[in-house]
C-alpha cells in the first residue's frame, strides 16, 4: 500500500470514484447531483491537500485534509475520504486515516473533526473511534439515507 500526494493526473480516478460514493446514498452526504466543479474545489483544491492510496499500483482510495472552518477555527482540520468498493475489508480506511493525522499535524493542525459521519455506517464509526475519535455530536435525522431514510450524522473529534 502506498499512500501519497495527488496529482493532477489523479483527479479523474478521484472524480470516478467520488460519483460511485455519492451515487451509493449511504454514506457520504453529497449526492449524485454534484458537479465535477464542486467536487474538486472540495477534494482536490487549496485549501485542501488530497492524497490518493494505491494498492499493488491500482488506484483504491483518496482523501482530504483542509481547514475545518476559517479564521479563528483554522488550527482544526477537516478530512474527507473514500475507499474504492474492491479494496474494502483491507484496512485502508485505517491507514489512510493515520496518515492523515500525520498529514495534519505537518501542516500545522491541533485537532481533527468530522462534521458528518452517518451513523449507520457503522464500519466507518469503528475505524474512526480506533483511531482515537470519539463522538462530541449528535445530529438527529440529518443524513438522507437511500435505504433507511433519515439518520443521525455524528460529529467526531480528536486533538492531534
Amino acid at each position: 500500500m502506498l499512500i501519497r500526494p495527488a496529482s493532477g493526473a489523479d483527479w479523474p480516478g478521484v472524480w470516478e470514484l467520488f460519483r460511485l460514493v455519492a451515487a451509493g446514498g449511504d454514506v457520504f452526504a453529497y449526492d449524485e447531483s454534484t458537479t465535477e466543479d464542486a467536487a474538486r474545489r472540495l477534494w482536490f483544491e487549496p485549501p485542501a491537500t488530497c492524497f490518493v492510496a494505491e494498492i499493488d499500483g491500482h488506484f483504491a482510495g483518496t482523501y482530504y485534509v483542509r481547514p475545518n472552518a476559517a479564521g479563528r477555527g483554522g488550527h482544526v482540520a477537516n478530512a474527507g475520504y473514500m475507499v474504492a468498493p474492491v479494496f474494502r475489508g483491507r484496512g485502508l480506511a485505517r491507514a489512510m486515516c493515520g496518515h492523515s493525522l500525520a498529514a495534519a499535524r505537518s501542516l500545522g493542525f491541533t485537532a481533527m473533526q468530522f462534521n458528518f459521519v452517518v451513523a449507520s455506517n457503522a464500519a466507518a464509526v469503528r475505524v474512526w473511534e480506533g483511531c482515537g475519535f470519539a463522538v462530541v455530536g449528535r445530529v438527529p435525522g440529518a443524513f438522507r439515507h437511500a435505504e433507511l431514510g433519515f439518520v443521525d450524522a455524528l460529529v467526531m473529534h480528536r486533538a492531534l
